[in-house]
């Protein structure tokens, strides 16, 4: 849950996650921000310290990230912690997958 620290308000979440990409379970900072309250440096906040508890608290050699291939302002979040492209792959749900990735190196 991420929550604004002068009023407790929820604006949305942030977590680490095994999830299917590209037929491989692989972990995954995932961020949901609310409309609203997008742009305004939540999202890295809360990712980057998913990633540094992640890497501290795991011993992943990853860290990935995917989204929809035109959700330009995820995968823009996710390069501002450090990740890089990665793939794309054809997605049913998607149509195109986007994947970002950091390794703990």
């Amino acid at each position: 849950m991420s929550v604004l620290k002068d009023t407790g308000e929820m604006i949305g979440d942030c977590g680490l996650t095994l999830q299917n990409i590209d037929g491989e379970m692989l972990p995954e900072i995932g961020y949901h921000i609310r409309a609203d309250k997008q742009r305004k440096g939540y999202a890295k906040e809360a990712a980057s310290a998913v990633r540094d508890w992640a890497f501290t608290n795991t011993d992943s050699p990853a860290l990935y990230s995917y989204c929809k291939y035109t959700n330009v302002g995820s995968y823009k979040t996710a390069e501002s912690i450090g990740m890089h492209f990665e793939k794309e792959y054809p997605d049913p749900d998607n149509k195109i997958t986007h994947v970002s990735v950091i390794f703990r190196d």
